[in-house]
C-alpha cells in the first residue's frame, strides 16, 4: 500500500483546483515561497499561451499544516483559477447560461486530445465536459504537492532538477543528459534548454510553427540526485520503482513515452555497452563509472542519479485545425481551436519533476518508514550505516 497519495479535483475553467495529499509525516517544515516558486516555474517557458499571463497561480493551504510544519494528517490545497471570471455562466458548478454554454460548446473534436474518447466513455455531447479535466491546467494541483514532496526529500539530501533535452528534431541526437549538465541550465532561460548552444534554433522554431499555426514536442529530462540504494522492489511487479515512475511521467499531459537512463541506446548495441560496471573504492563505497542504467537496477535504485526522459508529442491543439468531424450534422469539419500554447516542454519538466519527486518520497517512507519527519531521519540514517557496512555486517 502506497504510502503517499494524491487525489486532485477541478476543471480547466471552473473556479479552481484541489488537492488532497496524503502521507507526509508530521513535522516537516513547509516552505511556502517554495511552493510559489514552483508554480512561477510551472508557467514559464516560451511558446506558451495567453493563459498564462491570465492567471497568477497563488497557493492556498487549507489543512493539514500548522504553524509552518505538516500535522501528519492530510493536506488541503487550493488554487483558484482567474480565468473563471471570464467563464461564469458556463463553467460554474450550479446553474449555467443557457446561450453562453451554447457559444463555448465544443462539438468539433480534437485529433490527439481526448475529446472524442472521453464522449464516447462518458457519452457527453458537449466535449467541454471532457477537454476541461483533461486540460493541462490540473497539472499545478500536482506541481503544489509535489513541492511539499521536494521538501521532504531535500530534508534528507536528495534534490530534483529538469531542463528540455529537445524540442522536435532539435537535440534530439544528444546523449542522455548528466546531473552536472542539468544544474547548469539557466531556469530562466526561455525554454530551459539543458544544451544552451541550441536555444536560439528552439526559439525560432517555436516562432516558426507560432506563425504556421502548428505545434511542437520534444523531451525533457529528470534527474534525482542524492537517491540512496533500496527503494523499490524487485519482488512484485507492482513495487518496481522504474515502473512506478514510468507510470506518474507518463501520466504528464500529452506525455507518449518514457525513457530510464540510456535505454534507446543500450537498446541498439551490445551489452558491454548497456550496463554499468561495479566499482568499490577504499572508504567502502560502491561506485559506477557510467550510469547507463539511469540509477535503477531490477526496479531497485543502486544509488546512482536516477535519470528519467519524457518524450512529449506535440500539443493536439492546432490554430490551423485538423480534419474532424461535427457531431451536430456528422459532416467533415476542422477541429474546433482552444487558447493553447505553440509548446510546453518547459512546463512539463517541472511537472514531471512532481511526479518523480512524489514517487520517490513515497517510495522513501515505504522503506524507512516514520511517522515523525524525526524517526524518518533516525531510519534513514540507521538504513544508510547499514549499507555502509555491508557486506561485512
Amino acid at each position: 500500500m502506497r504510502r503517499i497519495r494524491l487525489t486532485t479535483a477541478g476543471e480547466s475553467h471552473g473556479p479552481g483546483l484541489t488537492a488532497i495529499l496524503q502521507g507526509l509525516p508530521a513535522g516537516l517544515e513547509v516552505d511556502t515561497d517554495f511552493i510559489q516558486r514552483e508554480l512561477a516555474r510551472r508557467q514559464h517557458g516560451f511558446g506558451r499561451g495567453r493563459r498564462m499571463q491570465i492567471e497568477q497561480d497563488q497557493v492556498d493551504i487549507r489543512g493539514g499544516v500548522r504553524g509552518g510544519t505538516t500535522l501528519g494528517s492530510p493536506i488541503g490545497l487550493w488554487i483558484p483559477n482567474r480565468d473563471f471570471d471570464n467563464w461564469r455562466g458556463v463553467m460554474d458548478p450550479g446553474e449555467l447560461d443557457a446561450d453562453k454554454t451554447e457559444q463555448r460548446r465544443l462539438r468539433s473534436p480534437r485529433p490527439g486530445h481526448a475529446d472524442l474518447a472521453g464522449g464516447l466513455k462518458y457519452l457527453r455531447r458537449d466535449l467541454r465536459d471532457i477537454l476541461e479535466r483533461a486540460s493541462a491546467r490540473e497539472s499545478v494541483a500536482r506541481v503544489a504537492s509535489g513541492a511539499f514532496a521536494k521538501l521532504l526529500l531535500a530534508e534528507l539530501g536528495i534534490e530534483i532538477r529538469s531542463g528540455v533535452r529537445s524540442l522536435g528534431p532539435i537535440g534530439a541526437e544528444r546523449p542522455t543528459p548528466t546531473w552536472e549538465e542539468v544544474l547548469a541550465l539557466d531556469d530562466d532561460s526561455p525554454l530551459r534548454a539543458i544544451h544552451c548552444d541550441l536555444e536560439d534554433q528552439m526559439v525560432a522554431l517555436v516562432e516558426q510553427m507560432k506563425e504556421e499555426g502548428d505545434t511542437l514536442g520534444g523531451a525533457v529530462t529528470v534527474i534525482a540526485h542524492g537517491v540512496p540504494a533500496g527503494l523499490g522492489s524487485h519482488v512484485h511487479w507492482d513495487e518496481k520503482l522504474d515502473g512506478l515512475l514510468t507510470q506518474a511521467v507518463m501520466s504528464v499531459p500529452a506525455v507518449k513515452a518514457v525513457e530510464i537512463g540510456s535505454a534507446l541506446a543500450a537498446a541498439g548495441g551490445p551489452g558491454s555497452e548497456a550496463h554499468d560496471p561495479i566499482e568499490r573504492n577504499d572508504k567502502g563505497e560502491w561506485h559506477r563509472p557510467t550510469n547507463r542504467a539511469g540509477g535503477l537496477e531490477g526496479g531497485v535504485t543502486n544509488g546512482a542519479d536516477v535519470v528519467v526522459t519524457a518524450y512529449k508529442k506535440p500539443i493536439s491543439t492546432l490554430r490551423k485545425g485538423m480534419p474532424s468531424v461535427d457531431l451536430d450534422t456528422l459532416e467533415s469539419r476542422l477541429s474546433q481551436y482552444e487558447r493553447s500554447d505553440v509548446t510546453a516542454l518547459p512546463a512539463a519538466g517541472v511537472i514531471a519533476e512532481a511526479m518523480v519527486a512524489l514517487v520517490l518520497a513515497d517510495a522513501l517512507l515505504e522503506k524507512v518508514g516514520g511517522d515523525s519527519m524525526a524517526e524518518v531521519h533516525e531510519h534513514f540514517e540507521a538504513t544508510r550505516a547499514q549499507q555502509r557496512i555491508w557486506p561485512s555486517s
